[in-house]
């Protein structure tokens, strides 16, 4: 009877295991966004099979690595409810500090650019999270203040100079186009920044507080958490980020000026809420907003090679931000809802 029961047992699992792994795989959070890239290439595929040549594949990637290291970034600013919506303008000022640096110090290292871009990101990061954090203002009220206060700096800095490809050394403009085993070095670099940034968010007790200052704030500071220090660290390295995405593009484009940047910042917050970053903070990951900045990319680009209009390319990004948003909404309310019943059971 004992031999029996085992065999029933045994005859049960496999079959009860599959529904379990599945559930388990798309309960990640991130999962429905891969899913939705990965159909959406393959139906524009079906529809234009020049979508996916080898250059067709490296131009996707290099369209959207700018805007992957810059949510990677934003996403630590929204996890613990803020925005920051002057990245525009940061990366305008670190593309054309860039663009300076190469014409007026001649042999300048190129590892020199990228420290120094990134260095000026960090400090107009700091700008910002030293007002959020002392003013005791709404982040998005003094960012964007500093969207509009950074761009007329820029805009007086630099007038109508701009700087062209011809301005920087030949290696440098290289690397917007170098490739390894026929991917993109820039995608590259962007990738190993979001998983660094990743591993920070899950792993370091800094970047798990975020999540708990997003959550709220006011019993992470109950707790001990130093909620100020907190966010203006996550200022900073966003800045960090958006100011190396500025030499980036220095590399990757072929001029640089006083609007530069312009109108990045609503992609970018576009970006991590497509790609399950909570607008309400507490929840989301700095590789899915990657993969919400890949897929919103992935989409122009589809649109565009299937002859769509360039206004409905924009309308099915605002329609995707309304649901992504709306299914965001009816999860935490389930979940709510699942913790209420699990207490009541408890009791």
């Amino acid at each position: 009877m004992t031999t029996a029961s085992t065999s029933a047992a045994n005859n049960v699992r496999p079959s009860t295991s599959r529904p379990n792994l599945f559930r388990q795989i798309f309960s990640i959070r991130e999962m429905p966004v891969f899913v939705a890239l990965i159909a959406l290439v393959l139906i524009t595929w079906a529809l234009n099979p020049r979508f996916l040549t080898a250059q067709g594949i490296k131009d996707l990637f290099l369209n959207a690595t700018i805007a992957m290291l810059m949510a990677a970034g934003q996403s630590l600013i929204i996890s613990s409810e803020g925005v920051d919506l002057s990245v525009g303008s940061i990366l305008g000022f670190s593309a054309f500090f860039t663009g300076i640096l190469f014409v007026n110090v001649p042999n300048i290292p190129i590892i020199v650019v990228f420290i120094a871009g990134t260095l000026l990101g960090a400090l107009l990061g700091a700008i910002n999270g030293l007002l959020v954090t002392k003013a005791k203002v709404p982040a998005m009220v003094i960012t964007l203040g500093t969207l509009y206060v950074f761009r007329g700096a820029l805009n007086w800095w630099a007038g109508s100079t701009q700087y062209f490809a011809g301005d920087r050394p030949k290696s440098f403009g290289d690397m917007g186009v170098a490739t390894v085993l026929g991917f993109p070095v820039l995608t590259i670099l962007a990738i190993v920044v979001v998983v660094l940034v990743s591993l920070y968010q899950k792993y370091a007790r800094s970047g798990r507080d975020l999540y708990a200052i997003g959550s709220d704030r006011a019993a992470a500071a109950v707790y001990g958490i130093p909620v100020g220090k907190r966010v203006f660290a996550a200022f900073v390295a966003n800045g960090a980020l958006v100011g190396l995405g500025g030499v980036l593009y220095a590399s990757r484009f072929n001029s640089v000026g006083a609007t530069t940047g312009t109108g990045m910042e609503l992609d970018i917050v576009a970006a991590c809420v497509v790609g399950g970053v909570a607008i309400t903070g507490g929840v989301g990951t700095a590789y899915g907003a990657a993969i919400g900045a890949l897929l919103l990319n992935t989409i122009t680009s589809a649109l565009t090679a299937i002859g769509v209009d360039k206004f409905w390319q924009r309308a099915v990004v605002g329609v995707l931000i309304i649901v992504a948003i709306l299914v965001d909404r009816v999860s935490t309310i389930r979940r709510q809802d699942a913790l209420r019943k699990k207490g009541g059971a408890g009791k």
